[in-house]
């Protein structure tokens, strides 16, 4: 072992960007460091606050992608940073004991959760919520099913990815679990004949659809949903584990329509952008059908569910959020946005459609998949579909030090996603620095041209690793 270089943590903060980058290509995701690199998306980033990250050349950038949705309070926000701090000292782990710090949070939630979700259940992350939300509803209604919508995304782990909607990422794991039922997202109708059986447990959806594209149901489709779940007896689990926290405008997304779900998912800025956690919550009754005897209460746990440092956290951000008016604010600068990008359409060739509510907000683009298969001659066709997205995101960063970045589940679709707080001078650059982008590369035949040099010069290893082809 004493032959064997470790690197310490002093050591490791001080990284520079090639010695990082090699630690990433030769012991984690080599594909992704190969993916990165085509459309040159990769920083050293060495500080972060508020709205802005700034690279080891002491380089500005504005992060309009917040973390997926993580970082709906900016990056370390000094109330959250201030609780660490104070509960520095305090025992983290404490499974044979109850945290009253887990204990206060789970209060909190009861309070600002409408209609009777009381119960929850901490975890650390939002694909663990969402196996614990599938769980309990089994186990609460002794039924086999659950349904879930096309080009959903619920998480990556077996289980729930058996839920989510893209093929690409399902189809190196299959047989994935069986008992789970896909349709259309937004038609009620669909819903309605898949629920006659009276065999499914649970309807899993989100409010809107964030990797899906930023994809908006249409008016009136969760207050049908709850209807029709309660026809049959089916709980609906609303998984708002992107849209929660204040992010299109209300704290919760599904508070547009006024419905309540049985079971609720979040994580993702739940942690104030410094902890990774993830909660389900629920009603009583459901709990107590499903956990609520001493005989079945281990039976769903987590040993780091619940630990101080995470809840200290959590506490600390929904009180920002409340305090700053975020969902107020997220509402306000959504509108401010969606206005400006609608000029766009008509303007730029490029500009398929803008959509969104409060902060969570798609540009989709038309593919640029013919002209690149042109310009490289058919070196790309495989990779050339997906990147449209990636092209722009590769212009916003390089030219502009704007971080955005695509849906996973519509790579066309540019996700505009900052923190909510972002200052409407932030907000105005961001603008400006796109339609730059859009007006230098009218018809997408520069930027296809300059871009499909890059892929070109990527080898037949950095294709199949983007696209398993």
């Amino acid at each position: 072992m004493s032959n064997y270089k470790k690197i310490k943590l002093d050591e490791a903060i001080g990284l520079n960007y090639s010695e990082n980058l090699e630690n990433h290509k030769k012991y984690m995701n080599s594909g992704l460091v190969d993916y990165l690199s085509l459309v040159d998306l990769y920083r050293r980033y060495v500080k972060a606050k508020g709205s802005s990250l700034w690279d080891e050349q002491g380089n500005e950038y504005l992060d309009f992608l917040g973390g997926y949705g993580s970082l709906n309070i900016g990056h370390n926000h000094p109330k959250v940073i201030e609780a660490m701090d104070k509960v520095k000292e305090l025992p983290n782990l404490m499974q044979a004991s109850f945290n009253p710090l887990a204990g206060a949070l789970a209060h909190n939630l009861a309070q600002i959760t409408p209609g009777e979700l009381q119960r929850s259940f901490f975890c650390n992350s939002g694909a663990e919520a969402v196996e614990a939300a599938v769980k309990l509803a089994k186990a609460s209604t002794c039924r086999e099913k659950i349904i879930y919508c096309d080009a959903s995304f619920h998480g990556k782990t077996l289980g729930s990815l058996s839920f989510s909607g893209r093929e690409k990422y399902k189809e190196a794991f299959y047989p994935l679990l069986n008992w789970g039922c896909k349709i259309p997202f937004g038609s009620t109708e669909i819903l309605e004949d898949s629920l006659k059986d009276r065999q499914v447990a649970a309807f899993m959806v989100e409010p809107i659809q964030g990797e899906g594209g930023i994809i908006i149901p249409p008016q009136g489709y969760l207050k049908k949903v709850r209807e029709i779940c309660d026809r049959y007896n089916t709980l609906l689990i609303l998984d708002e584990i992107q849209t929660g926290m204040g992010r299109t405008g209300k704290m919760f997304a599904f508070e547009e329509e006024g419905v309540v779900p049985d079971i609720l998912c979040l994580a993702k800025s739940l942690g104030g952008g410094i902890m990774p956690v993830g909660a389900m919550i629920t009603t009583d009754l459901i709990w107590q059908k499903a956990y609520g005897s001493i005989d079945k209460c281990l039976i769903h746990t987590t040993t780091f569910g619940g630990n101080t440092w995470a809840m200290a956290s959590c506490l600390a951000a929904l009180e920002v959020i409340e305090e700053e008016g975020l969902a107020q604010q997220a509402q306000e600068k959504g509108v401010y946005i969606l206005e400006k990008l609608e000029g766009f359409k008509n303007k730029y060739d490029l500009v398929k459609d803008v959509r969104g509510r409060g902060l969570l907000i798609g540009v989709e683009l038309n593919s640029a998949e013919g002209t690149l298969n042109k310009i490289s001659g058919g070196l790309v066709k495989n990779l050339s579909k997906d990147f449209t997205g990636a092209l722009i995101t590769g212009e916003l960063l390089n030219r502009y030090n704007i971080i955005v970045a695509y849906t996973l589940n519509n790579p066309n679709v540019i996700r505009l996603e900052p923190p909510l707080n972002i200052s409407y001078e932030q907000i105005d650059y961001m603008l400006d620095s796109l339609e730059k982008v859009l007006t230098k590369n009218k018809g997408f035949l520069s930027l296809a041209s300059k871009s499909s040099k890059s892929l070109i010069r990527g080898s037949k290893h950095i294709l199949k690793s983007i696209t398993g082809k």
